[in-house]
């Protein structure tokens, strides 16, 4: 859905200079200036890091449109360094200091829920492989007999389906975990630890548990238990935010060049309400590379850091919380995060302690931000963490039925399924196929430039990039494709077949072609009647026949108007805002239309074939009756016939 542009060299539409992008804030603690040649790499030394980002960070954020970013290096046990560039609000021209400065790092705020949950594991409160309903107090029922665990939420493998409903809120609309908790549980859709399937609900339940057995309120328990014990004081899970740091948020946007954004209030808080200053997300990356530091037992930290969950063997695994991801032969470990303006990724490479985070307070042009956030982590292991050298891979000779068997449509298991809004699952299904000479083609996973990658068999059903080394593969049971990977995402989110009868790669272009009669049926209505009252013709119509033709052309005007009303939830709702009075009553109004427009074309085509009338309207009736039938089979097929704004 999104593209991505790769960083260059315009200025910021504000007129921004690239000394004004740079701004250098020393370090809280005293960094390392030393450090050692790894494969042939730079040396990582504050010196060098900083020549570097001075090198990357204005030019992307010029090129990208972006207004301000926070970039943290650490390296054993300390700051190597920290840096602000760019503005963190734009029409005060305030920079961004990193070490005050608060970013919203979005879904990385999971880290501090699941090192809560591990505290308390480590206190005897909580089990992992206990079934939750123990901490709650309401009842998630089992899934095919199967309790929902600790580890379950912890590796996104709880079986839930994608929820929505009212992620980002205005301030006066904030309710408390426990109501948001409780107002709706998404449907259950795997058995749980069969499938990743991330879910942000799963993460508020874990905080929610947290909360429940530790006797205090989620915010407070991450105060006492992660922010006191670390000395983070521009830090707060709260919203609105503490009166003592208003002062201190980054602005969001869009674009640099556009209008300053609200503040994103997150409904449910655990999975990413923080709002953090690059300067103290370091002292929890150095805990963490510290074998958990004042935070958690070395034992427990290893466990945390360690493989909890294997889609495939040889891509990347699921720690509890972590997620794996192998850099130049490297195995990080990591957590990105998205709220609508800011963008984030950390990294954490344990067995070298070093760690990065980047933070970025704007979507920027053709989504920049996120091609920005990767390309820092890229350069960066490529920088200080070359990979050693290695032959170019080669093509198995299988390559070419692999790809063949693979072909197909595939819908990501993080997606709607049970409700109304599986029309965005609908919309985003990928396409996997093979190119002119017989090798895999997907486009929907192009290079950091934007371009389709050039994918080469190095294991049987395994593909790697030539141009950056990111992998593709397929399980293969009984000689049938049942689940596709993508490993940069493969822990926490992967692709599963398409039902034919859901397969957006005939039905959506049917349902265009199907669209495209109906509106010309409609558009016939008032085209016909200036016509006649043009030459003085009169309607040659009467009766049930004049009947059914005017019912069929009101059905024909009010369908589309329904599908475009449709269109427009479902663009708002890629804004994370749910338009729950529209949503029901597109449900109310829609069953009845969806359905009593089908019987009216049948009804319609059998009048029709009943009279004398020409070729062409007989025609016409029958391609009229199919139409309604493909825009009643896709309703159906995405629930857009179904009750509840939930999603």
């Amino acid at each position: 859905m999104m593209k991505y542009l790769a960083a260059g060299a315009l200025a910021l539409a504000g007129g921004v200079t690239m000394a004004e992008t740079a701004r250098v804030a020393p370090p809280v603690e005293a960094a390392p200036v030393g450090g050692s040649r790894i494969d042939g790499g730079h040396v990582l030394t504050r010196a060098d890091a900083d020549a570097w980002l001075d090198g990357f960070m204005p030019y992307a954020l010029a090129r990208g449109d972006l207004a301000g970013a926070v970039v943290v290096v650490v390296k054993d046990g300390a700051v190597l360094t920290q840096r602000g560039f760019g503005f963190a609000d734009i029409a005060s021209r305030r920079p961004v200091d990193p070490a005050r400065t608060l970013f919203r790092p979005g879904s990385v705020s999971k880290l501090y829920t699941w090192t809560a949950v591990m505290q308390q594991v480590e206190a005897g409160r909580l089990d992992l492989d206990a079934d939750i309903n123990r901490y709650l107090d309401f009842r998630i029922p089992p899934f095919e007999g199967k309790p929902i665990t600790l580890r379950n939420l912890m590796t996104h493998t709880s079986g839930f389906e994608e929820a929505g409903r009212g992620q980002i809120l205005a301030d006066d609309a904030i309710l408390p975990l426990e109501t948001v908790i409780k107002r709706w549980t998404p449907h259950r859709v795997y058995a749980p630890g069969s499938t990743p399937a991330y879910s942000n609900y799963g993460a508020a339940l874990a905080g929610y548990i947290v909360q429940r057995v530790s006797g205090m309120p989620f915010e407070d328990y991450i105060e006492q238990n992660i922010f006191r014990r670390l000395g983070m004081k521009y830090a707060t899970f709260r919203e609105p935010l503490p009166a003592a740091l208003k002062p201190f948020i980054a602005t969001g946007y869009d674009l640099a060049s556009g209008d300053p954004k609200r503040f994103e209030t997150v409904s449910m808080t655990p999975p990413g309400a923080a709002s953090i200053s690059g300067g103290e997300m370091a002292k929890f990356m150095i805990a963490h590379l510290d074998q958990g530091g004042p935070l958690l037992r070395p034992a427990t930290a290893k466990l945390m850091h360690s493989p909890a969950n294997e889609p495939l063997p040889g891509i990347n695994r699921m720690m509890l919380g972590f997620y794996e991801q192998k850099i130049n032969g490297r195995n990080a470990i990591a957590h990105a995060g998205d709220l609508q303006w800011f963008h984030s990724n950390l990294v954490l490479f344990p067995t070298e302690r070093v760690g990065i985070f980047v933070s970025l307070n704007a979507m920027g042009k053709d989504a920049a931000a996120g091609v920005v956030r990767n390309a820092v982590v890229r350069q960066f292991a490529d920088r200080y963490f070359p990979a050693p050298p290695a032959p170019a891979p080669r093509d198995l000779p299988t390559s070419r039925q692999h790809a063949a068997l693979v072909a197909g449509t595939y819908a990501t298991t993080r997606t709607p399924v049970d409700n109304w809004a599986a029309m965005i699952g609908f919309a985003t299904q990928i396409r996997v196929g093979t190119d002119r000479d017989g090798k895999l083609s997907v486009p929907a996973f192009k290079s950091i430039g934007g371009a389709p990658r050039h994918w080469i068999e190095v294991a049987p059903f395994v593909w790697q990039a030539a141009e950056d080394g990111e992998r593709f593969a397929a399980r293969v049971e009984n000689g049938k494709v049942t689940r596709v990977f993508y490993e940069p995402v493969a822990p926490f989110m992967v692709w599963d077949p398409v039902p034919w009868y859901r397969d957006s790669a005939w039905l959506l272009p049917l349902s265009g072609a199907a669209l495209a009669i109906i509106l010309l049926t409609a558009l016939a209505w008032p085209i016909g009647a200036i016509a006649r009252k043009r030459h003085g013709a009169k309607q040659t119509l009467a009766g049930r026949d004049l009947i059914a033709c005017r019912a069929v052309a009101a059905g024909a005007w009010l369908v589309p108007l329904l599908l475009g009303s449709w269109g427009f939830v479902i663009a708002r709702v890629t804004k994370l805002v749910t338009p729950g009075a529209l949503i029901l009553f597109n449900q109310i109004v829609g069953a009845p239309l969806f359905l009593g427009f089908a019987a009216l074309t049948a009804w319609n085509m059998l009048l029709v074939w009943k009279g004398k009338r020409g070729w062409f309207p007989k025609t016409w009736s029958v391609l009229l009756l199919l139409s309604a039938l493909t825009i009643l089979w896709l309703a159906v097929a995405t629930h857009l016939i179904s009750f509840g704004a939930d999603w």
